[in-house]
């Protein structure tokens, strides 16, 4: 390959790459909408686990069940 070829080669390769840039840009690609419906039950769902991580939260970090854990596990050594 003679650095003619080379250098044809390159200008090829960025003029193609032009155009298929300038085609995506014109025609980019459509995501589907989600509908207010789903977006509302999507929340919904959401709030509903983020208040049952909080409960979990709050039965891991309380301090009554901590202890009726550690006797739990004083009994079965």
């Amino acid at each position: 390959m003679n650095q003619y070829e080379f250098v044809l080669g390159i200008v090829l390769i960025v003029m193609v790459a032009s155009i298929v840039r300038t085609m995506v840009r014109q025609n980019p690609p459509k995501r589907p909408a989600a509908p207010d419906a789903e977006a509302d039950r999507l929340r919904d769902e959401v709030k509903v686990l983020k208040e049952r991580i909080q409960v979990l939260e709050r039965i891991a970090t309380d301090k009554s069940v901590m202890l009726d854990r550690e006797i739990e596990e004083l009994r079965h050594r």
